[in-house]
């Protein structure tokens, strides 16, 4: 075992790179430049290609034009980044174009506060478009996290051709630790479906599937629009041929829920407690969960990878078993209305904070103990 020593910024942009990646654009912003910077390290020696817009808007739309072109595309940003990205987002998930957006999140709203962490924006990295089409969201827990999360999220971009979001942290983004880079088992590497065949259709899918790919500046006409089409790609206003679109765009991402769906588990038979949770502040429930089991009370955990499409199935399921449900978020409690329409015959008791300071231990211990 080799162990490598890096923040999760660096873990996610090697992670990129092992995805096949081979295009990045952004503008520096705090905590998310170092995957700028890494980037930017690592791909010209490659062959491919890194660039600084000159904000974040003109970035993200050099991520659609080269996404569009045939490359596998990343870009990094924070909160404030985010909300510019809003407009072109809306674009890759109408006219279905694959890219990857890692998302490192700061305490907000608005500027908020650049050096501290939060999980600020796992409400807007899911409503935060037009249209309000499902999209995927991954969340990572550490360094090794942004290693595999990111050939996760690169494999679910490529097969349903859309954005998909990783919410990282500045805790997790800009902090060095430990782990066995070449011990992490990845995925198969998953590329778009490249059509074959003749009279191509850009839009034209099977129901809950996404269209073959060709690339545009290609020898067959590929036509692309960010307005309401057709299989063709040109605009109509037929309400049959609209909501043949639009279910299908909803059911190429909810239908595949299950295989989507990523956690960790820490399962107790005896448990009456479920401790949810996501994030950096998985890593602060573990360390409760071992101690709470020491002082002689036994509760179950269940972190999770992946919040949206929201993992419905796995809940009911972890849940089956326990009389309580406790959720711990770095916010002010944006996803446990998610898990309360999921576990209606739950009891659901929620801690959350975001004050720039991370949940400790010892505050989960207290609100679990509090029953």
């Amino acid at each position: 075992m080799a162990l490598s020593f890096m923040e999760g910024n660096e873990a996610l942009a090697r992670g990129a790179i092992a995805a096949g990646c081979n295009f990045f654009a952004g503008y520096p912003i705090t905590p998310a430049t170092t995957i700028f910077t890494s980037m930017l390290k690592m791909l010209p020696p490659i062959g491919g290609i890194c660039v600084q817009g000159e904000d974040e808007i003109s970035s993200m739309g050099y991520c659609l034009g080269a996404a569009m072109a045939g490359s596998k595309v990343l870009t990094a940003t924070s909160g404030p980044g985010m909300s510019l990205y809003s407009e072109q987002i809306s674009f890759a998930i109408g006219s279905e174009i694959p890219l990857v957006i890692a998302d490192v999140q700061r305490l907000g709203p608005s500027t908020g506060s650049a050096t501290r962490g939060a999980d600020s924006d796992i409400q807007f990295l899911r409503w935060g478009n037009t249209g309000g089409l499902p999209v995927i969201v991954l969340v990572p827990k550490d360094a090794e996290d942004c290693y595999l999360l990111t050939v996760h999220a690169f494999n679910y971009a490529e097969e349903f051709r859309c954005p998909v979001f990783i919410a990282s942290n500045k805790e997790i983004g800009m902090t060095r630790e430990s782990f066995d880079l070449d011990g992490v088992e990845l995925p198969p590497l998953v590329e778009r479906k490249m059509f074959t065949g003749e009279d191509y259709l850009p839009f034209q899918a099977e129901e809950a599937m996404a269209p073959p790919f060709l690339p545009i500046g290609g020898k067959t006409l590929v036509r692309q629009t960010s307005s309401t089409h057709g299989p063709d790609g040109y605009i109509t206003n037929s309400p049959e041929v609209i909501a043949a679109t639009q279910k299908r765009l909803e059911r190429k991402i909810v239908a595949a829920e299950e295989r989507i769906t990523l956690f960790e588990e820490n399962r107790k038979e005896d448990a009456d407690t479920l401790i949810i949770c996501y994030g950096v502040t998985a890593r602060a429930v573990a360390d409760a969960s071992a101690m709470l089991e020491q002082a002689g009370r036994i509760v179950s955990t269940l972190t999770l990878k992946s919040l949206w499409p929201v993992p419905e199935k796995l809940l009911r399921k972890k849940a089956a078993s326990c009389r309580r449900v406790v959720v711990i978020e770095m916010n002010q409690g944006q996803y446990v209305g998610e898990i309360q329409k999921v576990l209606l015959d739950k009891i659901i008791e929620f801690y959350g904070q975001m004050d720039g300071a991370l949940i400790t231990p010892a505050k989960i211990m207290e609100v679990v103990a509090n029953d």
